[in-house]
């Protein structure tokens, strides 16, 4: 993938690329207010909103981007299809739906058609920048609301982590050291530690390893 000298920077993940992202929602004021959220952002561009998923897909063979915040409920084709769709010519695009959808089939059915993230229009705007960042270097990305709702019929522990638990949980069930945790998220590797001895407190595990296992149980 090329990109000009002029939009080229570094990131916030020391990446040397611009993150290409276009947006798809069928509500217009929402899409006003993403797009200017990511333009205040020095390492996003935002290549077009639209309103239409069909769009989404043809625009995908010129400007390929990067990232695709896809909305869910939409009038031609709802943006589950269209994400099955889009990643089935360009699987290496990351799709992320950002939807008021939050039950637990409409998640499975998102990550079933090649989904890499999911987040809630709910969640605060301000973390939508830093996990969008997360989804571009290849970690999946799930709003907290949405973790709940998947683990409900699975390990009732996890609903008493707090989110920023949750999101240490969910890296060192993908095997991550605390180094690469600290990275991603952004903190110390001291406050990883000392959270991961709470967390593996509420979770009623002794390691690591028992604690990825809980977490995917």
């Amino acid at each position: 993938m090329r990109y000009s000298t002029s939009k080229t920077k570094i990131n916030k993940r020391g990446v040397n690329k611009m993150i290409k992202i276009i947006m798809v929602d069928d509500d217009l004021l929402i899409l006003q207010s993403l797009s200017m959220t990511l333009k205040k952002e020095s390492d996003f561009e935002i290549l077009i909103t639209t309103t239409d998923a069909n769009e989404a897909f043809e625009l995908c063979k010129i400007q390929k981007p990067d990232i695709i915040l896809m909305d869910i409920q939409m009038p031609l084709i709802d943006g589950i299809r269209a994400t099955a769709k889009i990643k089935e010519k360009f699987p290496d695009i990351k799709i992320m739906m950002l939807t008021t959808f939050a039950d637990a089939a409409h998640i499975k059915e998102a990550m079933a058609a090649g989904a890499n993230g999911y987040l809630l229009k709910t969640d605060p705007l301000t973390e939508l920048a830093p996990r969008l960042r997360l989804l571009f270097t290849g970690t999946g990305v799930m709003s907290n609301a949405a973790l709940t709702q998947l683990s409900g019929t699975g390990n009732p522990l996890l609903k008493s982590l707090t989110p920023r638990e949750l999101d240490i949980t969910r890296l060192v069930a993908q095997g991550l050291t605390n180094k690469e945790i600290a990275g991603e998220l952004f903190i110390s590797e001291g406050t990883i530690r000392n959270n991961l001895v709470v967390i593996m407190e509420k979770m009623e595990v002794n390691n690591r390893l028992q604690l990825g296992i809980s977490y995917y149980k």
